[in-house]
């Protein structure tokens, strides 16, 4: 993400008078209204890559981005063209096998975007070429005791509550296992980082050091046995698989705390679950489709209070057989405490796979506004919100309207991308997973804001190194980082 942290008034102030964002008219195809206010989609503005098989100051192949956030106040524009910093989170490592020693971080990328008009045809031969990215710096995530963090699987590993921390998931090596999915970046620096192990939010310093943990409700821990397992039955080399291997209540495997991102205000910190918990449905793929939206009182960045919490209704749609599947939430991006901006996808598909074609892979706008709150409530202590997927009727769930079609081929078309064969480099790869505001900084334009969508690409390169050892992603994959960029009308933002 994710983070749209206040936005400054200096950064309007800085603004020229000439006009580089383009308005355009909106069409009711590309428009939504939620809470009477209307939020509009022009349509893509920029395509960029970073080539499969860079590599970090490490070494080591970098790939990204599972999280993204935008450095508000590095965001400035000239003329037609804009920079700025964006911060990539990558996933836990090159794992096609199993899970690795990667050792978490985060990546610095200097950005330049200089768009195509809305519904404009960029110029011929430069149609990838707006987004002009460019890995600068990595940081290694540490430990509240100095030592390095990991990627792996922590099994069935957990390092005792101590001090203000709580049980923390910890890999076969004695190291804290990390699989980071989510950031949001203060003004000073400090980090904010969602994990899927957990599911937990991380609080770190601006270097990197470990500060806090913040543990979910009950009710999203993942429970065997009667104890707390963090293990995601990826096991790495040597490693045991988890018994049973699914949690029996709590989080899912790999679907912890997918998205996060902090208020355009600063004071609340929304994180969404990937999918449904084990007892809220999650316990089959048909019946996945209510998760959860917790809301955390940020005022002391070390002790995030949980304030309210919400039942989220994730998009259903048809597969390629007509089956009825639930879309995955990637990433979300907050508007105010009480709507967010929430990706959602299918997988299997998409170049490196063998599968080329997306059903599903669009932004929705959640409006919590009328929702029932549960937190505190028995549902944070084990009662299911949606028994087999029926949500409890006691319940109101959040609204989802739909907003930004990624699979767009109007769209795609434009840049000289599509969605589906030939499963080539320009077919979108699958999983496209962190999201960050930017604002046009046009005084014309106040409400209307760049939306930066990036894929994970999952390291899949056929020059790759990490963790000491050289590898070739599965299948001839070389699966570039890519980011689209839409311009968008956000209004009500409260900055």
């Amino acid at each position: 993400m994710k983070s749209i942290r206040p936005y400054a008034s200096r950064l309007f102030a800085a603004v020229l008078a000439a006009s580089a964002a383009i308005p355009a008219v909106a069409s009711a195809e590309n428009s939504a209204t939620v809470g009477g206010l209307t939020f509009v989609n022009k349509g893509l503005v920029g395509i960029g890559r970073i080539p499969a098989n860079e590599r970090d100051k490490f070494g080591e192949t970098f790939g990204s981005g599972s999280g993204m956030a935008v450095d508000q106040a590095a965001w400035s524009r000239d003329g037609a063209s804009y920079k700025g910093t964006l911060y990539l989170l990558p996933d836990r490592g090159y794992n096609a096998v199993g899970t690795v020693d990667y050792r978490p971080r985060l990546n610095t990328i200097s950005i330049g975007l200089t768009p195509t008009a809305p519904g404009a045809a960029p110029e011929a031969g430069k149609e990838q070429s707006g987004v002009d990215a460019k890995l600068v710096d990595s940081t290694l995530f540490i430990d509240d005791k100095g030592g390095d963090m990991t990627g792996l699987d922590p099994e069935s590993g957990v390092r005792p509550a101590a001090g203000d921390f709580p049980p923390l998931p910890q890999a076969k090596n004695g190291k804290i296992a990390l699989d980071n999915e989510a950031i949001t970046r203060m003004a000073d620096g400090t980090m904010f980082v969602s994990d899927e192990y957990g599911p937990y939010i991380y609080h770190f310093s601006a270097d990197g050091h470990l500060l806090s943990a913040t543990q979910p409700p009950k009710a999203l821990l993942p429970m065997r046995k009667g104890a707390l397992s963090f293990a995601s039955n990826n096991p790495g080399p040597g490693a045991s698989t988890p018994d049973p291997k699914d949690p029996e209540t709590g989080r899912q495997n790999n679907q912890g705390l997918e998205g996060m991102a902090m208020t355009p205000d600063g004071k609340f910190i929304i994180s969404v679950l990937q999918s449904a918990a084990r007892q809220d449905g999650g316990d089959s793929g048909s019946t996945r489709q209510n998760t959860r939206a917790m809301i955390y009182d940020a005022a002391d960045p070390d002790h995030l209070k949980l304030v309210h919490e919400y039942v989220v209704p994730l998009p259903v749609f048809k597969d390629a057989k007509d089956k009825t599947t639930i879309a995955a939430e990637s990433e979300i991006v907050a508007l105010s405490d009480k709507t967010f901006l929430m990706l959602a996808r299918d997988s299997g598909n998409g170049q490196g796979l063998k599968g080329d074609t997306s059903l599903y892979r669009k932004v929705g706008i959640v409006d919590v506004s009328a929702a029932t709150d549960i937190a505190g409530s028995d549902f944070d202590a084990g009662k299911p919100i949606a028994p087999k997927g029926v949500v409890d009727p006691s319940l109101t769930p959040a609204t989802l309207t739909p907003f930004i079609d990624l699979n767009d081929k109007a769209e795609l078309a434009r840049f000289g991308l599509h969605n589906g064969t030939p499963n080539d480099k320009n077919n979108l790869s699958e999983k496209w997973e962190a999201m960050g505001l930017a604002s046009v900084l046009d005084p014309n334009l106040p409400d209307d804001y760049f939306l930066f969508v990036a894929n994970d690409n999952d390291f899949l390169t056929q020059d790759g190194f990490q963790v000491g050892a050289a590898y070739k992603a599965d299948g001839g994959a070389d699966v570039d980082t890519m980011f689209q960029v839409f311009q968008v009308t956000l209004p009500g933002l409260k900055k």
